[in-house]
């Protein structure tokens, strides 16, 4: 197998032993950001009928809906679901909002199984959406940025569209020229997903089956990605796939990030952790070299605290800023820490674990504040794509992304977030 990563259950009881306002008080006061979290364990309960809240946060700055908001009072897991469009073929696409007992929300369509939103509270306990999105289906038809989208087949790059795999050249599209970028000029970020609401999970799941040589890829390929959120304000994605003949495969989110509120300023005074010893340098096409480097005395160390914004322009074929692939230390395969980031002027943190042996550090540079970018402007957000490492089929040096029949592909990536005390 590829990685077969077995994860303890969660568990949702701790919140029935509480009133619902001290849930809230142990979310907003003693979840401190100390990094060395980890998902909790045993299982979900069910959740009352939900109730029914606008699909999407507004992303733009000047929108009050991207402004802080009171938080309401807390609430017991839901999931409510209501229509957000059809695609231009005549596609139904729902919005499922997940709501955990501390009042967090979280948005999904079945677009590119996309997050839609993240509701969080601040030190005061004002909600604010801090990942970046459209308000409408017809933003997400494009997305061009793509904002929230599950990429893949292969997510980030591929030199010149070109791979071998058992002896046979495979030709992608160079939709990146002269490279392959997120699976091609219709990745999975612009496929309709068929979702399941996993109502005693608090969670929805979503499957797409790529069929043999869309967008030049071998094998009918599906894959299930699953989203959850549970009562320790933690976002978690679970990943599988099979296929009926080999392939290459690297899926992962493209959530786009600012702890302070979509659309609130730049994130460059953001602090940000990664547990990252060495990083993976790329050519002015932003294509590995084939080198794993020692971040230690270069810009690209975020061993301790920094301020993302600090050392930014030191960067070398990052496109004026970030756009670089991390290796995360540890065991690859095992769920560990990957990256915490601190908002110091809200208080919000977000820590990111991973079973994945990357995570690819993007900071906004081609958003430009054109209705392209939603109005979103320059480095107003960060990704932390949890992935394998680029191009990795053309580098045998690199941990596999081939994956075979019989096989299952497995990833699980969480986010945490707390309030800094």
């Amino acid at each position: 197998m590829i990685r077969n990563v077995s994860l303890n259950r969660w568990n949702y009881r701790f919140w029935r032993r509480f009133s619902l306002t001290s849930c809230l008080a142990a979310s907003l006061l003693g979840c401190g950001g100390s990094g060395d979290s980890l998902p909790s364990t045993a299982e979900p309960s069910a959740a009352p009928a939900p109730t029914s809240a606008d699909p999407v946060s507004s992303a733009v700055s000047d929108s009050p809906a991207s402004e802080p908001t009171p938080a309401k009072d807390a609430a017991m897991p839901t999931i409510a679901t209501q229509s957000f469009g059809q695609t231009p073929d005549g596609a139904e696409i729902t919005h499922y909002e997940l709501t955990n007992a501390n009042g967090l929300k979280v948005g999904l369509i079945n677009f590119g199984a996309a997050v839609t939103k993240v509701e969080t509270p601040d030190r005061d306990g004002r909600l604010a959406n801090i990942n970046l999105g459209w308000p409408d289906l017809a933003g997400y038809l494009e997305n061009k940025p793509y904002f929230g989208g599950i990429c893949g087949r292969y997510a980030n790059r591929i030199a010149l569209g070109k791979f071998t795999l058992d002896g046979e050249e495979y030709t992608l599209a160079a939709n990146n020229p002269p490279g392959h970028l997120h699976g091609g000029k219709v990745g999975f970020n612009k496929k309709v997903w068929a979702a399941e609401p996993l109502a005693d999970q608090n969670a929805v799941r979503f499957t797409y089956t790529s069929p043999d040589g869309e967008e030049g890829y071998p094998g009918a390929l599906t894959v299930v990605v699953t989203y959850s959120l549970n009562d320790q304000n933690e976002l978690k994605i679970d990943y599988s796939a099979t296929t009926d003949k080999a392939t290459v495969l690297n899926v992962t989110n493209h959530c786009y990030w600012n702890l302070a509120g979509a659309g609130v300023g730049t994130i460059l005074d953001h602090n940000l952790t990664l547990f990252c010893s060495r990083y993976i340098p790329v050519d002015e096409n932003a294509i590995p070299t084939g080198e794993l480097a020692t971040v230690e005395d270069t810009p690209m160390d975020f061993l301790k605290p920094e301020k993302i914004g600090t050392r930014i322009e030191q960067t070398v074929n990052g496109a004026g800023g970030y756009d670089h692939c991390y290796v995360v230390d540890g065991t690859y395969g095992e769920l560990r820490p990957a990256a915490k980031v601190v908002d110091s002027a809200s208080g919000r943190v977000m820590e990111v674990l991973t079973t994945e042996p990357g995570i690819q550090l993007y900071t906004g540079n081609f958003l430009n504040g054109t209705p392209d970018t939603n109005g979103f402007i320059k480095q107003s957000a960060f990704c932390l794509e949890a992935q394998h490492f680029p191009d990795s089929p053309n580098h045998p040096d690199f941990p596999t992304t081939e994956l075979k029949p019989g096989e299952t592909y497995r990833q699980t990536t969480v986010h945490k977030f707390s309030v800094a005390k």
